[in-house]
């Protein structure tokens, strides 16, 4: 049986770089600005992953988290400073797999940019909170799962597909 991919009449892969790569990762991580944190990559035995919200995204395909001083993502960041963050934005598209190093900033002024009332629950002492710290999450790479069209051609294509038994896939791939 042949590979899915080698049944695709439409490209099905695209590798971006450049400033086209920066806008795929912002709109992908925009979708849902929430996504798994995950340390402590070690070969052999599981990560560490939390869910952890983006407090932002730049043009770089950078991102930037508040994080507590004490947490053990810090901790662990101190002693293996690579990252994965896993985003989904739907239930059919919009996949996002970034993997960077990070770095812990005690900025007063980057926390204050990134700062937002509803982090009190976190942080009691609000943004004078001397346990805030920034994590800044330098992309190195990544690599992303969309549809080409938007969600309803993908669900029509995938309809007939199944009904022709051809494979209509609407997605697109890369890194």
């Amino acid at each position: 049986m042949d590979s899915i991919n080698k049944q695709q009449r439409e490209q099905n892969h695209k590798n971006l770089q450049g400033s086209e790569a920066g806008r795929k990762i912002k709109e992908l991580a925009g979708e849902n600005n929430t996504c798994f944190f995950c340390t402590a990559m070690q070969a052999g035995i599981p990560f560490t992953v939390r869910p952890m919200a983006v407090q932002k995204m730049d043009d770089l395909g950078n991102f930037y988290f508040l994080s507590a001083n004490d947490s053990f993502k810090n901790r662990d960041i101190l002693v293996d400073p690579n990252v994965q963050l896993l985003f989904q934005g739907s239930a059919h598209s919009n996949f996002l797999s970034i993997y960077g190093v990070a770095t812990i900033s005690t900025d007063k002024e980057l926390i204050k940019e990134l700062w937002e009332p509803l982090l009190k629950t976190w942080f009691t002492g609000e943004i004078d909170d001397p346990r805030i710290t920034a994590i800044k999450v330098e992309t190195v790479d990544g690599h992303y799962w969309d549809n080409k069209h938007g969600d309803a051609i993908a669900l029509v294509k995938m309809i007939a597909g199944a009904i022709s038994g051809k494979t209509m896939d609407d997605s697109i791939e890369g890194s």
